[in-house]
């Protein structure tokens, strides 16, 4: 090809020659011009009709940068017909957010929305702010508008419900229904659902428990809702409560007395404790009166092993004769006859008194 253009060059003048460079390059740009404008004629179209004021030049660099054009003319377009007039808003402002991984077309309907409530503020900057933090922005305008209602506890939790005891010992049973609107203003960094349910669960069971009986609870079940209240529990949230309505309310066990009747039987185990102490004590004494008494039975009786010994000391020397020995004889066994006599007597006494009786 370059050998046939070299020929070309050679068969015509240089004039001719650069004529027809000219009119290449100029049908060239042509071509290109209306690629480009079979590509984004439409979106230029509807842009101008509606005056979204996105021209053909931004449509093309739209391309370049690899940002949706479709999804940012139709927000544009929406934004345009729905009369936001925020100066924030631009399409340079729409691709930057599509750019930084936002939902721009969910942008523009909250704002939208915001809109037409009338009595919600809310900014491009802030919406785009809450969208990037991984909140739904319409669904948050949405309840804002429409207030939600979170039942606690919520519903597929462990427990279905909420436990609290009155002063006088008496268990209550209550489920409870928050309502809730979005504060757009806290929306970012604000405490979520789960911490106003935590928040309203607590401040029922501080309400119920400084009742002073579960009866005033059950007359004036408002007396709960006045007091969480009063608490301010939607500060550094997300959410402010509209109102909290007792759906349900149940007597369950008497927790006092059966923590009366717990402390009656642990005060028993500490008393049954304390008197086996008392007889542990009192059985080793009794042992050692016993090792003592044996301890003097043994001295008694080696006492008395050395009687024996004795008198035959005596007789060797002298001091005991024969007739001293038989008159000891003698009273011993006149003593062993006396006792033996007694004991007869006393156990003939015993067995009359039985007949007797």
């Amino acid at each position: 090809m370059i050998l046939n253009l070299t020929l070309l060059a050679q068969a015509i003048s240089p004039q001719a020659f650069w004529l027809i460079a000219a009119v290449v390059v100029v049908l060239f740009v042509i071509l290109l011009i209306a690629g480009i404008f079979s590509s984004y004629f439409s979106l230029w179209i509807q842009c101008q009709l509606t005056g979204a004021d996105i021209t053909i030049f931004d449509l093309v660099g739209m391309t370049f940068r690899k940002v949706n054009a479709k999804s940012i003319v139709r927000s544009k377009i929406m934004a345009t017909r729905a009369g936001l007039t925020d100066p924030e808003l631009t399409s340079r402002a729409l691709e930057a957010h599509d750019l930084a991984g936002g939902n721009v077309q969910q942008v523009i309907r909250a704002l939208i929305a915001a809109r037409k409530a009338k009595t919600i503020s809310l900014t491009f900057r802030e919406a785009t702010a809450i969208d990037l933090a991984g909140r739904d922005v319409l669904k948050s305008v949405q309840t804002s508008v429409n207030p939600e209602v979170i039942d606690c506890p919520p519903r597929g939790s462990a427990k279905d419900s909420l436990d609290a005891v009155a002063k006088d010992g008496i268990q209550l049973k209550v489920k409870a229904r928050v309502t809730v609107r979005a504060n757009l203003q806290q929306l970012i960094g604000g405490a979520t659902e789960e911490t106003i349910i935590a928040r309203v669960g607590e401040g029922i069971v501080s309400a119920i428990g400084s009742a002073q009986t579960h009866k005033l609870v059950l007359q004036n079940p408002d007396i709960i809702s006045k007091t969480v209240l009063a608490k301010r529990l939607d500060s550094q949230t997300a959410f402010e409560i509209v109102s909290i309505d007792i759906a349900d309310i149940d007597v369950g066990a008497n927790i006092g007395a059966r923590l009366q009747a717990d402390q009656a039987e642990a005060d028993t185990q500490v008393a049954r404790a304390a008197a086996e102490g008392k007889r542990a004590n009192a059985v080793a004494e009794e042992q050692e009166m016993l090792a003592k008494i044996e301890e003097s039975r043994a001295k008694v009786i080696e006492a008395e092993a050395a009687i024996p010994r004795g008198m035959a000391e005596a007789f060797r020397s002298g001091k005991l004769n024969i007739v001293d020995y038989f008159k000891l004889q003698n009273i011993n066994a006149d003593t062993d006859m006396r006792k033996s006599l007694a004991k007869s007597a006393k156990d003939s006494v015993t067995a009359t008194s039985q007949r007797l009786a």
